[in-house]
């Protein structure tokens, strides 16, 4: 039945998937609780407005791609696509306002309606992390060494290449816009039906654009560089100088813009060729005026998220499970000897496994599945004499060991 099938752009995780997808997000975490990032958690739905007004009503997201429907009590309501407009709504509603400046870090799913393919469902899950209320390039350099620094702990900073751009102040946007437009004008007719629509709401989106004409058209477009003044130049100039000192590599992509007004400045992202077309796994920018557009006080702000999907799948080798150790008992005398035991060892910290039925040969077959570091044998002669059997599953070396010295004799194997 198709209804038992799960839904297209969906998956389980389990096995060695499920265990690449929690290193993927405990090292991200780790990593960023030492650069004194506390983590939020916001609801996976939030009010449709919040991102119809932070996405731009004319981006595919909000358009095509988003999961809105109408509640039991007459809202819209949206699953959240992306996690940056969930914080910046808890940052608001939140009054966090006198708490700046603010280091978060999330992780959780997402939710976009997108044609799957490698590297891309309908729900798939990000990490991110967002600074608010630092004005200054510092705040630049950090956020994006944080994202370096995770990739290179997850094996993965041979494998990808930081690109970087300035997309300049509000002042320097608007000369940009200006030389696009003008630009654009002059190859309106071969431009894509969306593009001449984006022409004068936001022409900048139109440089993302995925029409093979436009993108023939953009690859020839005044340079964002062009335009930048003064302030932006060393704005620009200072986070590249932040970088080199923080030992951060990077790229000069001149092409890189995002498509709101409400970003300025950075724009970064660490792209790979190691994933086909799916080539960005971490990308992020500063995005000044997001907050004020979206009702609260203007605050400076910078962030990035990054698929989890994707990294996991960079992360080279197998990931190591914790091995178990296994309680074997052998005969009915000895159950509640072995449940006593396992308990006992669980409660110590262990990892401990206790089959639920079987002779001794399938209990031992079930530990060696189990990839069991020990095993512990208890049969109604050991019980009787109150000592267990315990065998190095590694070397297959056995010794008896008084049941109440066990924990110390286990301790190696932990």
């Amino acid at each position: 039945m198709a209804s038992m099938n799960p839904v297209r752009g969906t998956h389980d995780l389990l096995g060695e998937d499920i265990l690449r997808h929690r290193h993927v997000e405990q090292t991200a975490f780790a990593v960023a609780s030492r650069y004194g990032y506390s983590e939020i958690v916001t609801p996976i739905f939030e009010f449709t407005e919040v991102f119809a007004r932070t996405l731009g009503d004319t981006s595919d997201i909000v358009t095509k791609e988003m999961y809105t429907f109408e509640d039991k009590g007459g809202e819209r309501v949206t699953l959240r696509p992306e996690g940056t407009a969930g914080v910046a709504r808890a940052f608001i509603s939140g009054g966090l306002a006198q708490k700046l400046p603010l280091k978060l870090f999330y992780r959780g799913p997402m939710f976009r309606y997108e044609r799957p393919q490698k590297g891309r469902q309908r729900q798939f899950n990000q990490i991110g992390a967002e600074l608010l209320g630092v004005a200054g390039p510092l705040a630049d350099v950090e956020i994006i060494s944080l994202g370096a620094q995770i990739l290179d702990e997850l094996g993965l900073s041979e494998h990808v290449v930081c690109e970087l751009n300035s997309l300049g102040d509000s002042e320097s946007r608007n000369a940009y816009r200006e030389c696009l437009v003008e630009y654009l004008e002059g190859h309106r007719d071969a431009l894509s039906e969306d593009s001449r629509e984006r022409m004068h709401r936001n022409p900048l989106r139109i440089l993302d654009s995925k029409d093979e004409g436009d993108k023939a058209i953009v690859a020839d477009a005044p340079l964002m560089s062009d335009s930048l003044n003064d302030e932006s130049r060393r704005f620009f100039d200072d986070l590249r100088n932040g970088l080199e000192i923080a030992g951060v590599k990077y790229t000069l992509n001149p092409r890189m813009v995002r498509g709101l007004d409400y970003y300025c400045h950075s724009a970064f992202e660490f792209t790979t060729t190691a994933l086909g077309a799916q080539g960005t796994v971490l990308g992020g920018g500063r995005y000044d005026g997001l907050i004020k557009q979206m009702g609260g006080q203007a605050t400076p702000g910078i962030g990035w998220a990054a698929g989890v999907e994707r990294l996991a799948m960079l992360v080279a080798g197998g990931i190591e499970k914790k091995r178990p150790i296994v309680i074997i008992p052998v005969g009915a005398e000895a159950a509640d000897t072995a449940l006593a035991t396992t308990q006992r060892l669980r409660r110590d910290g262990f990892s401990v496994d206790l089959g639920f039925s079987g002779n001794l040969g399938k209990r031992m077959k079930r530990a060696n599945a189990l990839n069991a570091r020990a095993t512990v044998i208890l049969g109604e002669d050991e019980i009787a004499r109150e000592v267990a059997t315990v065998r190095d599953m590694d070397s297959g070396e056995q010794a008896e060991v008084p049941l109440t010295a066990l924990e110390t004799h286990l301790d190696h194997f932990r």
